[in-house]
């Protein structure tokens, strides 16, 4: 593995913009009410698939040799990465099997099977398809795309990143979701390079703090997996994303689920934006630093859309929103 450089992203843009449009970038007077400053959403849930895994996905696979693109791919997800790889196998004639929890979100899981994608349903959570996944690998010998520890996905979601500091290059803070921490680790990158006083803030789920806990004592861990968030369900930090982070992320903060859902209300209600969990977390990282941010200039990042109905009766159930 290596650690990729704004020359790569410059480079992964020019072949996310073959399959991709860049997304919008929009001001929010609620929100900016609500905690104080100027705050910016970065649309990555415009995508066709609903989020911004779709770019690291198509970078990705645009590099693959021959000889790999005929073995296939395989990959674990719960999700929107799974989702990013099949519409990239699609785009490129590759097979792609993805290996998802037993009680995935049921929307990812379809639009993967309409991609082409092969499903293979394994464990509760998801680092035990992820296990499965590299076993599958080694066994029929197809190409193995981890979801964290892949140079080219960092390279391919970092564009949009890129995108934010060229439309707005007087941003202050950058918050950014955490699972795996591929879009963290590229807002890092392309802050770094263009404009090293934006400061790049992490958020994740206190019920699955696995990538903050590696972040704080700068080694791998592990840690419970019990968010309702799938974007943000990983046990354990990610050796390529945390190195990334351990250099220059500038915070990282803790949100409770209840707080994710309450963003996810004030999404609807202040932004007009139906964000799924993982693609609220960042909203709910700048509210609850919001004593922070007043007067500067906030872009977050709405990482997904894919929320299901359930998920939503849930959050407007469970802030006392009416139904």
């Amino acid at each position: 593995m290596y650690i990729p450089t704004i020359k790569d992203v410059l480079e992964a843009r020019q072949v996310v913009y073959q399959h991709l449009k860049p997304t919008p970038l929009f001001h929010y007077s609620g929100l900016s009410e609500l905690i104080g400053a100027e705050v910016w959403l970065k649309h990555e849930d415009h995508h066709p698939l609903g989020a911004f895994k779709v770019r690291g996905g198509v970078n990705f696979m645009s590099r693959l040799s021959e000889e790999e693109k005929a073995k296939g791919v395989i990959t674990a997800s719960t999700g929107n990465h799974g989702q990013s790889i099949a519409y990239a196998g699609r785009a490129y004639g590759v097979r792609t099997i993805v290996v998802m929890p037993e009680e995935s979100n049921p929307n990812k899981v379809a639009s993967m099977r309409r991609l082409g994608a092969e499903i293979v349903f394994h464990g509760k959570a998801f680092d035990e398809s992820r296990i499965r996944c590299a076993e599958l690998a080694q066994e029929c010998g197809y190409r193995y795309v981890h979801p964290a520890n892949e140079p080219l996905l960092i390279a391919g979601v970092a564009t949009y990143s890129l995108e934010i500091m060229e439309e707005l290059p007087q941003v202050d803070y950058i918050f950014v979701p955490v699972g795996g921490g591929s879009g963290a680790a590229g807002a890092c990158i392309v802050a770094r390079a263009v404009n090293p006083s934006v400061k790049v803030i992490g958020v994740q789920s206190d019920g699955a703090p696995a990538a903050y806990h590696s972040w704080k004592e700068r080694r791998i861990v592990e840690r419970p997996n019990a968010t309702f968030a799938e974007g943000l369900a990983t046990a354990t930090g990610y050796e390529l994303t945390q190195e990334i982070l351990w250099k220059h992320l500038d915070d990282f903060v803790l949100v409770s689920d209840h707080e994710i859902k309450e963003a996810i209300v004030h999404l609807i209600e202040r932004a007009h934006t139906l964000a799924e969990g993982a693609g609220a977390a960042a909203t709910a990282g700048a509210i609850k630093l919001r004593d922070r941010l007043r007067g500067k200039r906030v872009a977050c990042v709405v990482s997904g859309g894919n929320i299901t109905t359930a998920q939503l009766r849930d959050a407007l159930a469970s802030t006392g929103s009416r139904q």
